[in-house]
């Protein structure tokens, strides 16, 4: 008879299984690949790694880009697979049994599962009905509850929308505890909050590779805290926890970051041109977004999404069990004709 740890058959899952669509915009995932100019310099350095040793100057090496980047010293930033990774590990430095954790909801669906994962007790904030974090009230519940970590997404996922970087540092300056700021998105909305970590010790900044850079096969995300913070988390991180062909690769991305410029203008552009668009469509509402998707709420979302599916398009669907998320659809911005494509489906779908 085998013994599982007492708990784990209740612990929910993330369903990574994905299909190939022939149009796929449900990921929020980069819809092209490298670069060409990147792709050669990724390719060559990938060509000259020494497999036979473990990756300490990879490793460090993007550590000192990103430090030198954000005029932080290298101390101060930690290295994950993905933010993903990184937060996971926030949770389990900062929680434990009998810790709380607050976090808004609907947001990262993760939070939920790290929270339970590192035996703290999870406490959604519900979000209004236009999905905006009412600060005052969240800050009110970090200290009624006690919170060990208060965690948020900004801009925040799936909904699109984004607090100003004044309002983070009312939550940072008012509560007591660690606060985990996910910045998974912030290169599409260009309003980071990651100067104040020199103000604040428990503001912690989460970032990752995966989605303006296009890296996200490769599982790469840093975060950036004071030294002492980044020394505790570190303890929770195995040795040598990442591999040397992801950490080669985002140390040629992120030495030529600049290469992503007109890509990132790019999604910015026709994420703003397809909110229009699907603005004009009976019964389709349209939430403001700050990132690289779009979500959209309608009466047939399902009817919607199979619709879809049937003609090789993905995009996301949310069961009506999801906090605040009924009827609702969020989608990836893709190539010019890719959202074209998917307009033109949803606008036939509809009659219009």
């Amino acid at each position: 008879m085998l013994s599982y740890r007492r708990g784990l058959d209740a612990m929910p899952s993330y369903d990574g299984v994905e299909k190939n669509y022939r149009i796929k915009v449900n990921a929020n995932e980069s819809t092209m690949n490298l670069p060409p100019l990147v792709e050669e310099r990724v390719l060559n350095r990938l060509a000259s790694l020494a497999f036979n040793r473990y990756p300490n100057e990879e490793y460090y090496s993007l550590v000192e880009q990103i430090a030198k980047n954000f005029s932080v010293e290298p101390a101060q930033i930690l290295l994950g697979g993905g933010s993903s990774e990184i937060i996971e590990k926030v949770f389990h430095a900062f929680g434990g049994a009998g810790q709380r954790v607050v976090f808004p909801q609907p947001s990262f669906s993760m939070y939920k599962i790290y929270a339970k994962a590192a035996e703290s007790d999870g406490v959604p904030f519900d979000l209004d009905e236009n999905f905006n974090l009412d600060v005052d009230a969240f800050i009110s519940k970090v200290r009624e509850v006690g919170a060990s970590l208060a965690v948020v997404c900004n801009p925040n996922n799936p909904t699109g929308n984004a607090l100003t970087p004044a309002q983070v540092e009312k939550i940072v300056v008012s509560i007591d505890c660690a606060f985990l700021l996910d910045e998974a998105y912030v290169e599409f909305y260009g309003r980071s909050a990651v100067n104040l970590v020199a103000k604040y010790p428990n503001l912690l900044v989460a970032r990752t590779f995966s989605k303006a850079y296009g890296l996200a096969g490769a599982r790469v995300g840093y975060m950036i805290a004071q030294a002492e913070v980044t020394r505790m988390v570190n303890k929770t991180f195995m040795p040598y926890h990442m591999n040397k062909l992801s950490l080669a690769t985002a140390d040629i991305v992120y030495q030529m970051r600049d290469e992503f410029v007109p890509r990132l203008q790019f999604i910015i552009n026709e994420r703003n041109r397809l909110a229009e668009l699907l603005k004009n469509l009976r019964g389709v509402e349209v939430f403001p977004s700050e990132t690289n998707f779009l979500l959209i709420r309608l009466e047939r979302a399902e009817e919607l999404k199979n619709h879809l599916e049937s003609l090789d398009i993905g995009i996301r669907y949310f069961a009506p069990s999801a906090f605040g998320l009924k009827n609702c659809l969020r989608i990836s911005i893709g190539t010019q004709i890719e959202n074209d494509t998917v307009f033109a489906a949803i606008k036939n779908f509809l009659g219009d």
